[in-house]
């Protein structure tokens, strides 16, 4: 590139910051004395022009910088752009070997630049300037000689970067023992394993394969240096420990809350306590296992269920709590792990109930709601911060002095010294833990961003109050509820028997004998059962019936006062729906007389005078003709019948008189009798009438009519 112009040809190129005229850059040059203007190497900057014409050059890099940067890009673009781009690499190159450097070398750097400035302003004050490098290195105790070479390192280099120019580039001693590459990649291999040996071991193991093969090995300290140098720590963390140790060596994310309002977003997780419990039905101590929700703005459990594994029963029922108290979620975060996930679409023991229960995924019922689900990763604090609260569960109530004897410590090695000598009643282990996560809820000083200090309980209250809670329905609320199926009416009254309960409603009248889908609450039997048909129509509610002592008399007045107002109820019921008695309906039944005659639909010809059938068929056997001996002994015995000696002869009926008790064909016609002769009836008849009468049947065939007589007589 050309570097050398006349003032006719600076002019001419009408630069940036020069002037557009011969004359103009004549006269700027004798105002900044470019004629007297050197080089950081004492070059001059102005020269003679050669050739015919004569005159002086000038140096670009006496212009101003826009002058020099358009007269580079236009007698070399290409090689400018290159050109800049590797000084903007080298330049951050070279700050960035001056940043890795230690404090040491920096401060000889900064001294090094400290000493050219103080020549550089020597030499602008008039000396020339070899004897300012000679005035300043005396002064420093610095050979003019390595002055001078500090100038050449910062030669071309812009003044902003002569700091990392400067800096000292020796490495020190960087000759490595000499290793055979197989011997190296071995001692690496086997380091790197998670059994984790020790270096010293596997340099012995190298040593040994090494005379084997005629390998050359340094010493053990030099190969644990290289090691140390060309194996990056996490490599090492990674192949040794494994992945979950890798992840702690990666700083934490920190989740603003803030974000959300309460009850915007929740998480839930399964938690197995480390206390031996005491099931009813069970004959060994198990450890419970509890599913709690909590929300992500305040950090307050807003509902737990606790039961012998991690079912998505258990986790249906408690998502169900806090739509029932609070309301329904925007967001839900759940467990990805196998130990939750797995179970939350397997359902977990698949025998817990003697009935079949409905399959029905708790996803698909958050979906049906409006929550999104989002699955997080397994045992991670950041994801779900109930693991934290999980932790403080662990000392808090675990360790609770209830629980003594019962704690079955963290870990197998952990184990007390009083490990399995006691088991808790599974109702006192929900009552502690019931109390623990109270206090947990309202315990003031909670350092978290949105508490400052409240309690749980203190943070979410304000929020919830004014955020936008969306509230379930009846009908929502009970998608919550586990659904038994195949469950079967009694024949006799409709009720319900479930895990040793019953329950009734007077809908189930119409459902006797038939087999029904019941929803309920495992662990509230007593609050009642919503009963559906097996095509999941809704039939009613169904209220607990409560077992009673034998010997209790106020049980027996409530429940005889229930059942006669039943029975008062149904009999209104009946007088609704039948509006005409016995006889009205006789009445409007036809009656011989006005029955209409009867049409003959099969009309036989008559036939004609001297018409004869061609085929007689008879209508039935032919008449047998007795002999006269035979008709003489038939006549005989036809008067003996008839004659005066015949029995019954003497018998005479006699007729029955007006007042006279008539033989009855029906308890009806009896009834009638009575009630319309009462003179001719005993205290005995009218006493037979009146049990009659009780009969709500015979009342209804007797009629109004005999009614009446009947309340008179």
């Amino acid at each position: 590139m050309k570097e050398w112009f006349t003032a006719a040809d600076l002019a001419a190129r009408a630069l940036p910051g020069l002037p557009a005229t011969d004359r103009g850059v004549q006269s700027l040059a004798q105002r900044e004395a470019w004629g007297d203007r050197k080089n950081m190497a004492g070059g001059a900057l102005a020269r003679k022009r050669a050739g015919r014409g004569g005159g002086v050059e000038y140096h670009y890099t006496l212009l101003p910088a826009a002058a020099q940067a358009k007269i580079m890009i236009d007698l070399a673009p290409e090689k400018a752009k290159k050109s800049a781009a590797r000084d903007e690499t080298s330049t951050a190159a070279a700050w960035a070997f001056y940043e890795s450097l230690p404090d040491a070398r920096k401060e000889k750097t900064i001294a090094r630049l400290a000493i050219i400035e103080e020549v550089n302003g020597l030499y602008r004050g008039g000396l020339t300037k070899n004897l300012a490098v000679v005035t300043v290195g005396k002064r420093h105790g610095v050979t003019p000689a390595t002055i001078y070479n500090w100038f050449g390192l910062i030669a071309g280099v812009a003044r902003a970067d002569w700091l990392p120019a400067l800096a000292p580039r020796h490495t020190g001693r960087t000759k490595t023992a000499a290793c055979d590459e197989a011997a190296w990649e071995m001692v690496k291999s086997d380091y790197l394993r998670a059994e984790r040996p020790t270096f010293e071991s596997c340099y012995r193991r190298l040593k040994s394969a090494a005379a084997a093969h005629g390998w050359a090995v340094p010493s053990s300290r030099a190969l644990e240096r290289r090691m140390e140098r060309e194996i990056a720590a996490p490599v090492k963390i990674l192949a040794r420990r494994g992945v979950d140790t890798l992840k702690a060596m990666y700083p934490a994310q920190q989740r603003d809350r803030s974000v959300f309002h309460a009850l915007e977003a929740v998480n839930a997780d399964g938690h197995k306590w480390d206390v031996w419990v005491k099931w009813p039905d069970e004959d060994k101590p198990m450890r419970p296992m509890m599913v709690a929700i909590q929300d992500l703005y305040s950090g307050m459990f807003l509902g737990w269920r606790i039961d012998k594994s991690e079912n998505r029963e258990s986790v249906r029922l408690a998502i169900g709590d806090v739509v029932e108290v609070y309301g329904i979620p925007g967001h839900i975060y759940l467990d990805n792990g196998r130990g939750f996930a797995a179970k939350w679409l397997t359902g977990g023991i698949p025998n817990r109930y003697r009935f079949k229960v409905k399959d029905e995924e708790p996803v698909g019922i958050l979906t049906q709601l409006g929550v999104e689900v989002h699955w997080t990763n397994p045992y991670s604090g950041q994801s779900k911060p109930i693991e934290r609260a999980f932790r403080d569960f662990c000392n808090d109530i675990a360790k609770h002095p209830a629980f003594a004897g019962a704690w079955t410590g963290n870990t197998p090695l952990n184990k007390p010294e009083n490990y399995g000598s006691k088991a808790i009643p599974i109702d006192d282990f929900v009552r502690v833990v019931a109390e623990g996560i109270d206090e947990h809820n309202t315990r003031t000083g909670r350092r978290a961003t949105v508490c400052n200090g409240r309690s749980f309980v203190q943070t979410f209250a304000p929020s919830y109050v004014t955020a936008p809670i969306k509230k379930a329905t009846e009908e929502q609320k009970r998608l919550w509820l586990l659904a038994a199926e195949g469950i079967t009416a009694a024949r006799r009254d409709g009720g319900l028997t479930l895990m040793g309960n019953r329950y009734w409603g007077d809908f189930l009248h119409g459902h006797r004998g038939q087999k029904l889908v019941v929803r309920f609450d495992p662990d509230n039997l007593h609050d009642g059962l919503h009963v559906y048909r097996l095509d999941g129509s809704y039939l009613g509610f169904a209220d607990v019936i409560e077992d009673t002592g034998f010997n209790d008399a106020a049980a027996a007045r409530d429940h005889g006062r229930t059942r006669r107002a039943f029975i008062k109820n149904t009999k209104v019921l009946l007088d609704q729906h039948v509006k005409l008695t016995g006889r009205e309906i006789a009445a409007g039944l036809p009656t011989p007389e006005n029955l209409p005659p009867l049409e003959s639909k099969v009309v036989r010809m008559a036939a004609q005078p001297g018409y004869e059938p061609l085929m007689k068929r008879p209508n039935g056997p032919e008449p047998v003709t007795l002999s006269p001996d035979e008709e003489a002994e038939a006549a005989r015995i036809i008067a003996e019948m008839n004659g005066e000696d015949a029995p019954g002869a003497e018998i005479v009926a006699l007729p029955v008189s007006p007042g006279q008790r008539p033989d009855f064909k029906t308890d009806e016609d009896y009834a009638h009798w009575v009630l319309d002769n009462p003179e001719l009836a005993d205290e005995a008849d009218r006493a037979r009438v009146g049990e009659l009468m009780n009969n709500p049947s015979f009342r209804l065939l007797m009629g109004a009519e005999a009614q009446e007589k009947s309340r008179h007589a």
